[in-house]
């Protein structure tokens, strides 16, 4: 048997298991597309940690459980016949073919922008009335800025170079504090505020820089970070909240300048 027939055989067993406890396991019964929605967020979420860490053993172990939720999904679709396995991978496939003329057809292109920027017009051309159609509103708010400033980029609507975008934070962050100190209601203030988050997104589209996984990246060190404050006080027999702030900030400075140095 080669690699292709024991991949087969191996996902249509996978597949029937599946399909096996959506019928014998009272709770794999029970569920619905609905009550899998936060299931298939924390897989997916599992596997951005997997990747961040760079752990491929747990990141093999969390892409399986992404594929569970796909073929539960299908299955839940198949038992109230509203659509099969079969036909999801059918269209996925469809889609792929189409949306890659290049591959599978005559279009020329000179790389991979060229290629993005294709796939967002052959989208339009399947029926979204709008290039920002199709971006999930379940997306953590930063990068759905980012996909929605990357649409409208794509069609024009952009800045041709980094230093506009940079003056326009320093514009957003005037704003937000003429309105503090106007004192104005709350709501008023968010907006501001609001400006200036999607101003900073749009400026790290131009560096090329993800806004999520850049900020994913600062709690992680934050977190280090805090945690030696929180070690530093037991070992002296205290609580941070016994601390001073500016003997918390030692710790702190220690440990950003052991990191500096490494």
């Amino acid at each position: 048997m080669n690699k292709d027939e024991a991949l087969k055989n191996s996902f249509l067993e996978f597949v029937e298991i599946v399909r096996r406890l959506r019928k014998e396991c009272p709770w794999d019964r029970e569920q619905t597309h609905e009550s899998l929605r936060r299931c298939l967020l924390e897989e997916s979420y599992e596997v951005l940690e997997s990747i961040d860490n760079n752990n491929l053993h747990e990141l093999k172990k969390e892409l399986g459980d992404v594929l569970l939720q796909v073929v539960f999904h299908a299955s839940i679709g198949e038992d109230e016949k509203t659509f099969t396995l079969e036909e999801v991978i059918e269209h996925e496939k469809k889609k792929l073919i189409e949306r890659h003329p290049h591959i599978y057809g005559d279009v020329k292109v000179s790389g991979s922008e060229e290629v993005k920027i294709n796939w967002e017009k052959l989208k339009r051309k399947e029926g979204r009335e709008s290039v920002l159609d199709g971006v999930p509103n379940e997306l953590p708010a930063l990068f759905k800025a980012y996909r929605i400033q990357e649409k409208a980029a794509k069609v024009g609507f952009d800045w041709k170079d980094p230093k506009p975008v940079y003056d326009k934070i320093l514009e957003e962050i005037g704003e937000l504090k003429q309105n503090m100190e106007k004192n104005l209601e709350h709501n008023k203030i968010e907006e501001e505020f609001g400006d200036v988050l999607f101003s900073i997104v749009n400026y790290a589209r131009f560096l090329k820089i993800n806004p999520e996984d850049a900020l994913r990246k600062t709690i992680k060190k934050f977190s280090v970070r805090f945690r030696k404050i929180e070690a530093h006080a037991k070992s002296i027999g205290k609580k941070p909240e016994d601390m001073t702030l500016e003997e918390m900030d030692a710790v702190w400075n220690s440990v950003k300048g052991e990191s500096d140095e490494k």
